[in-house]
């Protein structure tokens, strides 16, 4: 469904565009994964343009969990005060997903010309955790607010697509501070 189609078709479809932004988000970090599995067995990108990779990824992962802090979670806890908890929840995962892609963002400012296992351990590890938050994460979001955003009528919505379901495909905007 296209994100600027009716105004009605598109409130009805704010849960179906989380779970969309979800799914580039994954294959980013899929993208990501494989190619520092190809660096480290001698046939991948070189150094610079991982950490390139990486911080494209770090980028969209952070302007989404920033404009769900920012807009999406206030707008639902103050519709559906229940679930404040659940939004806590999901804040310390996003705080914890920012320790863990700095944490990689680190490993692979330091990455040699030449890859070795001890590097190769260590970013994997690395990768493999920020992956296993990311994915358990998603999933809990997913559980508990696609039903929600989809019943939720917000007005600046429907003038402009929140931040937190923009991926490349829509035009950049400066943060707001």
């Amino acid at each position: 469904m296209d994100a600027r189609s009716e105004a009605g078709d598109r409130l009805t479809a704010l849960g179906t565009q989380l779970l969309e932004v979800h799914i580039w988000l994954r294959e980013m970090l899929e993208d990501l994964q494989e190619g520092i599995d190809d660096y480290f067995d001698g046939r991948g990108l070189p150094p610079r343009d991982l950490r390139a990779h990486c911080l494209s990824f770090c980028t969209a992962l952070t302007r989404h969990h920033t404009g769900e802090d920012r807009g999406a979670f206030p707008a639902i806890a103050e519709e559906f005060p229940e679930l404040r908890q659940v939004l806590s929840d999901l804040r310390t995962d996003h705080n914890q997903l920012d320790w863990l892609m700095g944490n990689l963002q680190k490993l692979l400012e330091s990455l040699p010309e030449e890859p070795d296992p001890a590097t190769a351990a260590k970013v994997r590890e690395e990768v493999g955790a920020l992956s296993a938050i990311m994915q358990t994460h998603f999933i809990y979001e997913e559980k508990k607010l696609i039903s929600v955003l989809n019943s939720m009528d917000v007005p600046e919505w429907r003038e402009r697509r929140p931040d937190f379901l923009l991926t490349d495909e829509d035009e950049p905007r400066p943060s707001p501070r």
